[in-house]
This record gives C-alpha cells, sequence and structure tokens, in this order.
C-alpha cells in the first residue's frame, strides 16, 4: 500500500472503503494499469527491460481494481488484460497487483473473475493463460487446469485453461464487481 503523507489525518492503515473492479474506460485507467504492469513486471520481477507492452496491447481490453474512497476511485492497484485470439478463443494476461494490495481482499481473484465471465459473456469457449509457477495453485484452487510447462521470459510459467462452468457470463463489464475489505473488530 502507498504511504499515506504526514500532512493527512487519515490513520497509517487506512485502508479504502472499496475495490470496484471494470473493465478499463478512460484514458486514466488505462494509463494507470500501463503504470502497475510496468511496476510489477519491469522493475519487480525484472521480466521486461523498461517496459511490458507488445502487440496484444492493441486488440486488448484492460480490466483495472480501483480503490475507493467514499465511492469515488482514488488509485489503480490491480489490472489484467483480456483478448479474443480468434473466435471463441480468448486470452487472460499481464496480471498485476500492487505489493501493497496482494494478501488483503482478494483482488487478483476477483480480476480472474471479471476476465473470465465477462470473455464468456461475449462467447468465449475456450479461455487460456500463461501463469507463472508460483500461482499454479491459485489458478487451480480457482478452477482452471494446467495443460503444460513452459519457459516464458527466462522464468517457469504453466499454459492453463479456466473451467467456464464455473465462471457465469458477467454483462456489466462497466460495472464489474466490487470487493470490500473485511473490517477489523
Amino acid at each position: 500500500m502507498h504511504a499515506v503523507e504526514a500532512y493527512c489525518d487519515l490513520p497509517q492503515d487506512f485502508v479504502p472503503s472499496e475495490f470496484r473492479i471494470k473493465w478499463a474506460d478512460g484514458t486514466w485507467e488505462r494509463q494507470e494499469a500501463h503504470r502497475l504492469r510496468r511496476d510489477v513486471f519491469c522493475t519487480e520481477q525484472r521480466l521486461f527491460d523498461g517496459d511490458d507492452i507488445d502487440v496484444i496491447d492493441a486488440s486488448a481490453q484492460p480490466i483495472v481494481a480501483r480503490a475507493c474512497i467514499g465511492g469515488m476511485a482514488d488509485q489503480v492497484v490491480g489490472c489484467v488484460r483480456i483478448h479474443e485470439a480468434e473466435p471463441g478463443l480468448w486470452w487472460g494476461s499481464r496480471l498485476a497487483v500492487d505489493a501493497g494490495f496482494r494478501r488483503n481482499v482478494g483482488l487478483a481473484t476477483t480480476l480472474i473473475r471479471l476476465a473470465v465471465s465477462s470473455a464468456h459473456a461475449r462467447g468465449a469457449q475456450i479461455f487460456l493463460a500463461h501463469v507463472q509457477s508460483q500461482n499454479l495453485a491459485l489458478f487451480e484452487h480457482l478452477h482452471w487446469s494446467a495443460l503444460k510447462q513452459e519457459m516464458l521470459h527466462g522464468r517457469s510459467h504453466h499454459l492453463m485453461q479456466a473451467d467456464l462452468a464455473f465462471y457465469p457470463p458477467c454483462y456489466d463489464v462497466m460495472t464489474g464487481y466490487v470487493v470490500r475489505p473485511k473490517v477489523k473488530a
């Protein structure tokens, strides 16, 4: 989580009131998703040198997780992109969550859910992703099957397929899903 500045009256452990996971539809959301991807895949993981943009970005639909305070978007803290490679065959890629938000509310799980469910609503018959090996158990828990292991960008990945039966179609992609942090007692 980003540090709260000293002049702010919010406590240091302040958590946004909710997270909205939706299709990116504005310049700000797209720019912030790109910034987050660069932070995670270039700076933190060093999978790419300088930038991770590729040809898929031209046709991909980004999905963002926005931290909201009082219902207003404050920052993009998670993202993923989806694209249809051929009729009925969809891919998810570049799943990233800000380091400060990875373990508190299930943002990765909800990003995956909207990615697959929105593609399912648009005719996906197959939904695939290359998943870093350290995330294999998470995806298996979310009803994905590993098809084969591969080396991509110098790291072990698994080609995985989502079981669409567990992802009902989501047609309202601009509303998406809302996740609320658990309140500590």
